[in-house]
C-alpha cells in the first residue's frame, strides 16, 4: 500500500474553492489511494465519523452529572441570584442556589435524550455539497451546519422535555416558590419565575458546545474508525 496521508488529502480538499464532483475524483485518484475510494464513500465515512462522534457527544451529556458536574453545567441567570442572595438566610432556602442549579442540570440531562436521533435525521439527509462544505470549512463547520438543520426542532423537542423533567424533579415548583417568597420582599424589583426558556436555551449551548467539541476530535483524531468504511477510508494514514 502506498504510504499517503490521508489526513493530507483531507487538508487538500478543505482548499479546494470549486464545488466540482470531477475534482474529487481526479483528487482521490493522484491521492494513489488503495481500494479505488469514491467521493461517495469520502462523505459517507464522514457522515459516519460526524454521527458516531456527536451521537456519543449528545449522549455523554444524558448521563448522570452529564451537564451538572461539567464544563457544560447550566448556571442560573444573574439576575437570579437576586433572588438566591436575598433568600441566603430563609428557612427552606437557605440552599436555594445549589439545589435549584441541580434541578435545572438534572432537567438537562434528562431532555438531552432526545438529541441524538435528531442529529443522527440531519447528518444522513446531508447532501453531497452539504459534506463538500464542511470538509472545506473549519474546525466547527459540521457544527454550524448541524445547528442551522436541528435548532429549531431541538429546541421544540426539548421544551417540553425540559418542563417534564423540570417538573419530574420539582424545580419549577421549588424556584417558583422561592421567586414568590422573594417578590414578597417589600421595595425589591419583582423575579420572573419562569425557568423554562432559559433552560431549554442554555441546554441547547451546552449540546453544541459538545458537539463542537467531538467534530474538532474528529478532525484531529483520525483514530476512530469503528466502521468497515471508516477503516477503509482512513487506512491510508497507517
Amino acid at each position: 500500500m502506498k504510504q499517503h496521508s490521508f489526513f493530507a488529502l483531507f487538508l487538500l480538499l478543505f482548499t479546494l474553492q470549486a464545488c466540482d464532483p470531477a475534482m474529487w475524483d481526479q483528487v482521490l485518484k493522484d491521492s494513489g489511494l488503495e481500494g479505488g475510494l469514491t467521493k461517495e464513500e469520502v462523505a459517507k465515512g464522514l457522515k459516519q465519523a460526524l454521527e458516531i462522534g456527536i451521537t456519543e457527544g449528545a449522549q455523554k451529556l444524558s448521563q448522570t452529572d452529564g451537564y451538572y458536574k461539567s464544563a457544560y453545567k447550566i448556571l442560573l441567570p444573574p439576575e437570579a441570584r437576586k433572588v438566591t442572595d436575598k433568600l441566603h438566610d430563609v428557612p427552606g432556602f437557605t440552599n436555594l442556589e445549589e439545589v435549584i442549579l441541580e434541578k435545572i442540570n438534572r432537567g438537562a440531562e434528562d431532555a438531552a435524550k432526545k438529541a441524538a436521533p435528531i442529529f443522527k435525521d440531519a447528518i444522513l439527509s446531508m447532501s453531497f455539497s452539504d459534506a463538500w462544505g464542511i470538509l472545506k470549512g473549519g474546525d466547527n463547520a459540521a457544527t454550524q451546519y448541524l445547528r442551522q438543520a436541528t435548532y429549531n426542532r431541538l429546541y421544540q423537542e426539548f421544551n417540553p422535555v425540559i418542563v417534564q423533567s423540570l417538573d419530574k424533579f420539582n424545580a419549577r415548583t421549588y424556584w417558583a416558590d422561592a421567586v414568590n417568597a422573594y417578590n414578597k420582599i417589600p421595595l425589591v424589583e419583582k423575579a420572573n419565575p419562569d425557568l423554562d426558556d432559559y433552560v431549554t436555551k442554555q441546554a441547547l449551548e451546552g449540546l453544541f458546545a459538545m458537539v463542537a467539541l467531538k467534530e474538532k476530535d474528529i478532525r484531529h483524531n483520525l483514530a476512530a474508525r469503528t466502521t468497515d468504511l471508516l477503516r477503509k477510508v482512513f487506512a491510508a494514514q497507517d
